[in-house]
């Protein structure tokens, strides 16, 4: 899902979304409800409309951004208490405001209000934000169903935490599967941790969610970090690495990643990715897009965007191709060793 935290992926149009053939995007709740506010989006429409976006859209709680980006804020049982990184104003999120706001944006893919443990996070800690995790779930179900989401066709996710401990994991894991939900979400993931302990995490989990139901990875990742999960079992990913990196200068090819403001492209006439037929590939070189980032000309970061997205849509493509085609194991395979991934020592 290329991340549409604000309501439009950077520097990217719905058409340019619709080009790449990207399926879904994903929307930040917090965000949206600070600005441009609930009032603006519900006068629109709903987000599709607002956006001009009508395939579908997935709306994370905006928690995490709420206990990460205010100076002041208060996580109780009631829910979490914040300060605005605007203007400083106060706001509450409770299981069923969260529910609330995202009724009113219309996402198709609701994800209920969870506390994600901070890394390092001691035991103690992760068991009490686990059990309030569960606790908001149901409660999130309950007033999801009770306010006519579900009957709408918006869908409902849990939220496994539970940080690096493994019993913890799969506790949380069998009591959201006792509750019952739509899809499954592996959260408290790439908040710190290292690539070892995140597939750890990844591999006590898995085992204990339903294969007809999609499980989504939050927050990953590199492609063959994308590649190894898939692997794994898991169906779903975002993450803002392919605009985020492409607006520093690195783009995503078939032979790895290239830092194109370095001097070996000073003069290079080459496309980013000579296997690649993005529009992008075909029509500009890297010595251009070098002196358009090096200029820091908003084209440059924009046709960057382009190429590496284009790329995810097209790696998760090929993905579902090897997957249809019983191939999937040697696709794997080949893959980490192009990238010369430190994942290939877990198959």
């Amino acid at each position: 899902m290329p991340v549409a935290t604000t309501g439009t992926v950077k520097t990217m149009s719905g058409i340019d979304l619709h080009d790449i053939n990207s399926q879904l995007v994903l929307s930040n709740t917090y965000h949206l409800y600070l600005r441009p506010g609930l009032d603006i989006i519900e006068h629109a429409g709903g987000l599709h409309k607002f956006m001009n976006w009508t395939k579908p859209i997935l709306t994370d709680s905006g928690g995490y951004q709420a206990f990460s980006l205010t100076k002041f804020r208060k996580i109780t049982d009631e829910g979490v208490k914040f300060r605005s990184h605007i203007d400083g104003s106060m706001h509450l999120f409770t299981p069923e405001k969260v529910m609330d706001i995202q009724r009113v944006l219309g996402s198709d893919m609701v994800m209920p209000l969870d506390e994600c443990s901070p890394y390092p996070c001691d035991r103690r800690k992760a068991l009490k934000g686990l059990q309030r995790t569960t606790r908001w779930a149901k409660q999130a179900k309950e007033h999801f169903h009770k306010t006519g989401m579900h009957a709408h066709g918006q869908r409902l996710f849990a939220i496994v935490q539970g940080a690096t401990y493994e019993d913890l994991r799969r506790q949380s894991a069998h009591e959201l599967l006792e509750i019952g939900f739509d899809a499954y979400a592996i959260g408290g993931v790439s908040v710190g941790e290292t690539v070892k302990e995140m597939f750890e995490a990844l591999n006590w989990v898995i085992p204990h969610l339903p294969e007809d139901k999609p499980r989504y990875f939050m927050g990953i990742g590199l492609p063959d970090q994308i590649v190894r999960a898939v692997g794994l079992g898991i169906d779903m990913f975002d993450c803002s690495i392919p605009t985020r990196y492409g607006r520093h200068g690195s783009a995503f090819t078939s032979h790895g990643k290239l830092t194109i403001t370095n001097n070996e492209y000073t003069k290079d006439l080459r496309p980013l990715d000579e296997n690649c037929d993005c529009s992008v590939c075909k029509n500009y070189t890297r010595c251009y897009i070098r002196h358009l980032l090096n200029m820091h000309e908003i084209t440059g970061v924009r046709l960057m965007s382009y190429h590496n997205l284009h790329f995810y849509i097209r790696l998760m493509e090929r993905i579902r191709q090897a997957i249809e085609t019983d191939t999937y194991a040697q696709f794997q395979r080949d893959f980490l060793v192009s990238y010369n991934s430190e994942l290939l020592a877990t198959l």
